[in-house]
């Protein structure tokens, strides 16, 4: 089959109206619909990894967050290779194959969560290929920037970018449904603990009986309950037993440190030990579900859009080589751009990847604590939704002036954050402001990102080849992160239960990425006005 075009010309107005038009919106109707996929396969791990401890897994905070981050680290790097490959192998090879890649990890997961024994470096590479649906976006974007005329880049874009990203709420929406069907394989028993109940199974057991149960436990998983508890409180109580034997220590723990750091265990161990302190709690639940439908769910419609892309894609005309793009990093608006558009797409997809595990560690150890999956996909659906509406505003009012607001926006939101205590609560009634100045976050991020995609086109209006490369670049750098948010915030949270100093270090990169935005794209008499 005929790959490349014989002529592409999307500013001749006669040629759009006669071929141009039909060619490139089926082009982005078929591109668009693969990256939802490329989106939910990118954060399919962020919503499975929450499941994983009560299923069985015997997996630590800090490696839940890492198979969150991976993903992110994948994406970034493999965005780098998709920025420079469209113009070599054309729009119907890339996205065929970069959708048959995405079977990878959709299949490979499938199978791995269905056995507990399942070692955490398989999930770790499997993560690790979870980064091609991340990798697809800096080629897919590119390749419809060049397929449209300038008037109608930023709607193109928005629309694509902004559809593109519902995958991740697709992911984060569809994983509590998918649970409970069977495609494939048999269910498992998924325990969750009550923090609640297991209060009230400590209040009523004798400090002797606890003391009992706690000892017959081996040391290594002594030291691991240990360390939920938060380190003021466990350095206060060592100094007042002035002991070393950890049962000890954990007996002279206050009433409810001792039962939220039961509850903060996996859950299968923290079942076991409630059942010795009390054979007929109600702190412990068990539901039966598929969780590997949550990853074999997307196979058909993967192989679907394959064959699709395969026989209905056409590539422009524009083969060059890898050493010839390389062009744009003499540019310094590429670094400008670079920057701006990690705070725009970096705090939307880092937030989306995190979102689960913040709502999981920071408020999972209250009575009557939240389901993390079913307040996790309004963030992304906000900020893709948003995206998409204010791809056209940015095309009649210009997207420099949207990226400064969104700086703004994400600012406030951080800002509040930290000095309202919500990322080291003290109780459920904090949760819905939480909740709330996250998903203002994402939708300013969303706005962010509708206007850094109109920019890039403006800002190296002198050649196109060049803006498509630029595209990739910074969403591939921006592509980071998932790993930097969850990897950062997993460590904030493991070495002190809080992440107020994850988004300290927020506020001061979008005050310099806002500032950057603001003097050489949106003020008035600036060099690259956008």
């Amino acid at each position: 089959m005929k790959t490349w075009l014989d002529k592409w010309e999307p500013e001749d107005e006669t040629f759009w109206k006669n071929t141009g038009s039909k060619i490139a919106w089926k082009t982005l109707t078929i591109t668009t619909l693969s990256l939802i996929l490329s989106f939910a396969s990118w954060f399919m791990m962020s919503v499975i990894a929450v499941k994983l401890p009560g299923l069985g897994f015997p997996f630590s905070k800090d490696q839940l967050f890492w198979l969150v981050a991976i993903p992110g680290l994948a994406a970034g790097f493999l965005r780098i290779i998709h920025t420079f490959i469209l113009p070599i192998f054309g729009t119907r090879h890339v996205v065929a194959l970069a959708t048959l890649l995405k079977l990878i990890p959709v299949i490979g997961i499938g199978f791995a969560v269905m056995d507990t024994n399942t070692p955490f470096w398989v999930f770790a590479v499997l993560a690790f290929t979870c980064g091609f649906g991340g990798g697809d976006f800096s080629s897919f974007m590119p390749s419809t920037s060049l397929f449209f005329p300038k008037r109608l880049k930023g709607t193109a874009l928005g629309i694509q970018a902004g559809i593109g990203n519902f995958g991740v709420s697709l992911a984060q929406f569809v994983t509590p449904l998918i649970l409970s069907v069977s495609i494939y394989g048999a269910s498992s028993v998924f325990t969750s603990v009550d923090a609640k109940e297991t209060l009230n199974v400590f209040k009523d057991s004798t400090v002797e009986k606890q003391k009992e149960v706690f000892a017959a436990l081996d040391a290594e998983v002594q030291t691991k309950i240990l360390d939920n508890v938060k380190k003021p409180v466990l350095d206060s109580v060592c100094e007042a037993t002035q002991s070393v034997e950890k049962a000890e220590i954990f007996t002279a723990l206050p009433l409810k440190a001792k039962s939220k750091a039961i509850a903060n265990a996996n859950p299968k161990l923290a079942e076991k030990i409630l059942n010795k302190l009390n054979p007929e709690n109600e702190a412990v639940t068990h539901k039966k579900i598929y969780i590997q439908s949550a990853a074999f769910w997307y196979t058909s419609f993967l192989l679907i859009l394959a064959v699709i892309s395969w026989f209905f894609l056409k590539s422009i005309p524009m083969q060059t080589s890898i050493k010839e793009q390389m062009d744009i990093f003499k540019n310094k608006h590429t670094w400008f751009c670079t920057i701006t558009y990690v705070m725009t797409f970096g705090t939307f997809a880092g937030l989306s990847a995190a979102f689960p595990l913040m709502i999981k560690y920071l408020y999972g150890d209250f009575p009557d604590a939240p389901d993390p999956l079913v307040y996790a996909f309004y963030g992304p659906l906000i900020g893709s939704a948003s995206r998409v509406a204010f791809g056209f505003v940015a095309d009649k009012i210009g997207g420099a002036i949207l990226t400064t607001i969104t700086g703004f926006g994400i600012l406030t939101g951080a800002i509040i954050l930290v000095t309202q205590g919500l990322v080291s609560p003290t109780s459920m009634d904090q949760f819905p402001l939480f909740v709330g100045v996250i998903l203002s976050m994402f939708f300013f991020t969303g706005v962010g990102n509708a206007g850094t995609f109109r920019q890039f086109p403006i800002i190296f209006s002198e050649n196109q080849r060049q803006a498509a490369g630029v595209i990739g670049w910074t969403a591939a750098i921006a592509a980071f992160g998932p790993f930097i948010f969850s990897k950062l915030i997993g460590n904030n949270i493991t070495a002190n239960g809080t992440v107020n100093q994850f988004f300290i270090g927020l506020i001061l990169f979008t005050i310099l990425a806002t500032t950057i935005n603001w003097w050489f794209y949106n003020r008035k008499g600036c060099e690259k006005p956008s």
